[in-house]
């Protein structure tokens, strides 16, 4: 097994390591002043967590409106602020907000906090519309904001290489991209997630429908197979398959939530003509890479990689929104990308989406 040098390291995680400034002395008087609102999203409390370990940004305070999660909040909000909307967005100098409240809440917060002239850092899926995401990007675009959505590999430091390689050529032209995104759920998260009619591919899919878009770009074509497990039980369209047509290339994604460990057959394969980039299961720090020529010190052939975990995906992604936000660097996720993850997401799902003028 072949490991990372420290060389690769540094090239394969220069976007992790963006949000590091080549000068962080005295980072602390520098902070950026940040809230969150709502505990309601499943990455609620991870996202708080990690959060609070970056020495970027100062967190002013936390928002539940919902008096049933306010009282008691989660041990990861000990020694944190309690406050309303309001307070929040009226705090002098604040600059950013995570939003982490249910997804129908999602995108009205973010627009509240838009207008209010904050950049956000907002979790995933942005509603059930394409429309609702659009008026946000506009208001996020016409006050000139930074709106970095959540989804959960983009700073995976394998997802990382994996972008750096097929940026650099390694892999040719791309012709083919497959990835699963599923897990089993419980009966009661059955009944929750029933309530959203995108079921799998909403829930969990679009985190790699994001990296495809990363990869390939937006679709020009996307068709959706949707299956009950158990509609006598419940509404919940859990089994998925989505195919997305490329000019050059064919993309597939499967989504369930009736998988047993379905975790650890979670996967995202990258075919070209000139190699092959293999990760399974997502989350893991090692795949398998095969190269037509040698790149790096990685040799002919069939080779396994594994590389040093980075700090952290949330942690990452806030050291990234403090770089942007500082005009250390520009973003690699514009509007332009979160409106066409979204609207791949919202095809993939079933969902009606008008035709693009």
């Amino acid at each position: 097994m072949q490991t990372f040098n420290r060389r690769t390291f540094i090239a394969a995680a220069s976007t992790l390591a963006a949000g590091l400034s080549s000068v962080r002395a005295n980072r602390a008087a520098d902070r950026i002043k940040i809230g969150q609102i709502g505990t309601g999203h499943a990455h609620a409390s991870s996202v708080f967590s990690q959060l609070k370990q970056t020495d970027d940004f100062e967190v002013v305070g936390v928002v539940e409106n919902d008096p049933k999660r306010r009282k008691p909040l989660d041990g990861s909000y000990q020694n944190v602020k309690l406050m309303s909307e309001e307070q929040l967005l009226n705090t002098s100098g604040l600059q950013a907000v995570v939003i982490e409240t249910e997804v129908e809440q999602l995108l009205p917060t973010a627009q509240r906090c838009a207008e209010a002239g904050l950049h956000i850092h907002l979790d995933k899926p942005p509603g059930e519309t394409l429309e609702g995401f659009q008026s946000l990007a506009e208001t996020m675009e016409r006050k000139e904001l930074h709106l970095q959505m959540g989804y959960i590999y983009r700073y995976h430091t394998a997802f990382q290489f994996c972008y750096r390689i097929i940026e650099e050529g390694w892999l040719g032209d791309i012709f083919e991209l497959h990835a699963v995104m599923s897990k089993k759920v419980s009966s009661s998260s059955r009944t929750y997630l029933s309530r959203y009619a995108g079921g799998s591919m909403f829930e969990i899919g679009c985190h790699v429908v994001d990296a495809m878009v990363r990869i390939l770009g937006n679709p020009q074509k996307t068709t959706a197979f949707s299956r009950q497990t158990h509609p006598e039980q419940d509404s919940l369209v859990d089994n998925q398959l989505a195919v997305f047509d490329y000019p050059n290339a064919i993309a597939s994604v499967r989504s369930a939530l009736t998988e047993y460990s379905g975790q650890q057959r979670r996967q995202f394969t990258v075919c070209g003509e000139f190699g092959t980039f293999d990760l399974r299961p997502l989350g893991g720090q090692s795949f398998r890479l095969a190269l037509e020529h040698p790149h790096d010190g990685y040799q002919i052939g069939y080779q396994d990689v594994t590389l040093p975990e980075g700090p952290g995906k949330f942690i990452s992604a806030f050291r990234d929104m403090a770089a942007i936000l500082r005009h250390e660097k520009e973003t690699d996720y514009p509007l332009s990308h979160e409106l066409a993850v979204h609207e791949s997401t919202l095809r993939a799902s079933g969902y009606s989406v008008p035709e693009q003028s």
